[in-house]
């Protein structure tokens, strides 16, 4: 019985020994063929150029605020809103029945002040012969001299009166200043208007060319501007619009502001841009973008470059395809490229894909970036032994 017992534990160890071998040798031949397939791109040295970025705001040539130059009840809006108009055009009207009897007013007090003047005049002409012979005292030819001299300014005070009026009445008819797009009115029709109030009826902003403030930092404004250079209007600028498209037109700047903002440490610059059809409006928000210079400069793959919590790394690989994890610092991109200031070595060569399947001192199997296997390669044999390893993956 106990020599019954005991061959069976033998040939139930036996065939679990026999069951073990073919899953240790599946893993066993997976290890060996274990090395990932990534493909790798030499770091370039080649010339880039150096672009600066600012946030802009759009704002108008002219900004014309249009206000009321007489007091008085609006009485018409003679535009639409949103509109181009032009400059002469009339925007609104002010009831004018009061101006106009105002100015009938004056032109009666200017008449009464030429008739004055004419009576004057002829009295000093008839007591000047007088006075040569002695006909009349000395006393009676100065008081007609002065009463002919204040009459004469009270007439040039009475036209000037009648100059007030007829502008006041040219006044109830506001019209804009300049050619421009007129924006939405703030007043409405029957509202009382004038110099007592302080809102506004409406702007008037030329938009052809436009505008476009940004601030630039004091050192940069500096670099760009030292050494007898002139880097900002020398430069022609691109407008990157807020729905990501590049306007088509060009761009430079025009003037710099008399001052830094000392809160800030920046100083505002404008650059003007071609508006035609006026479709860019005052207050809009661009990124302005400008070539400042040329450098030499370091480059990869933008998918070569791994960020983890605002630090970056690539994935470098030896003459042994070994991998070696390696931080960098990285500048600015150009195109699909990404400029690397420290950190690698020209001729090095990095992962461009594959990254995710690689760690510190990992063997890889290389291809140049962006070819495919071939068949019949090495390459294509390591990449058709991977699907077997995912069994192993479902087993855990």
């Amino acid at each position: 019985m106990k020599l019954h017992y005991v061959s069976s534990l033998i040939v139930i160890c036996l065939s679990s020994v026999y069951l073990l071998m073919p899953g240790c040798a599946k893993e066993q031949k997976s290890g060996d063929l274990s090395q990932p397939t990534v493909q790798v791109s030499d770091v370039i040295r080649r010339d880039v150029p150096v672009y600066s970025e600012w946030i802009g705001t759009t704002d108008g040539m002219v900004n014309a605020v249009i206000r009321a130059q007489v007091q008085g009840y609006l009485i018409k809006q003679n535009y639409h809103e949103g509109d181009f108009v032009r400059k002469g055009q009339i925007l609104f009207e002010i009831d004018p029945r009061t101006f106009r009897a105002a100015l009938d007013q004056a032109k009666g007090q200017l008449g009464e002040q030429m008739a004055r003047w004419t009576t004057a005049k002829a009295n000093l002409t008839r007591i000047i012969p007088l006075a040569e012979q002695n006909a009349v005292s000395k006393k009676d030819l100065d008081d007609a001299v002065g009463q002919e001299k204040a009459v004469h300014a009270a007439v040039i005070s009475a036209e000037a009166f009648v100059e007030k009026a007829r502008l006041d009445l040219d006044f109830t008819k506001i019209v804009s200043p300049v050619d421009g797009i007129a924006g939405i009115a703030k007043t409405q029709i029957g509202n009382l208007v004038g110099p007592g109030v302080t809102e506004e009826l409406t702007t008037v902003s030329t938009v052809n060319p436009i505008k476009v403030y940004i601030s630039v930092g004091e050192q940069e404004y500096l670099i760009a501007t030292g050494k007898g250079q002139n880097g900002f209007k020398d430069n022609p600028l691109e407008m990157i619009l807020s729905d990501g498209s590049i306007y088509p037109y060009k761009g430079k700047f025009t003037i710099a502001d008399r001052q830094v903002d000392v809160k800030t440490g920046t100083i505002r610059v404008a650059a003007i841009f071609k508006n035609p059809g006026n479709i860019l409006r005052p207050g809009q928000f661009a990124k302005i973008r400008a070539r400042m210079k040329i450098k030499k400069a370091l480059l990869v793959p933008q998918r070569a470059v791994m960020e983890l919590q605002g630090s970056f790394r690539i994935a470098v690989v030896d003459q042994n395809n070994k991998v070696e994890i390696r931080p960098v610092k990285v500048a600015e991109r150009v195109d699909d490229m990404w400029v690397i200031d420290e950190g690698l070595k020209q001729g090095e060569r990095v992962v461009a894909e594959g990254v995710q399947k690689v760690r510190q001192g990992t063997i890889v199997n290389p291809m140049s970036y962006g070819s495919e296997p071939q068949p019949g390669t090495g390459q294509t044999q390591k990449s058709d032994v991977k699907p077997p390893a995912e069994p192993k993956a479902e087993k855990r």
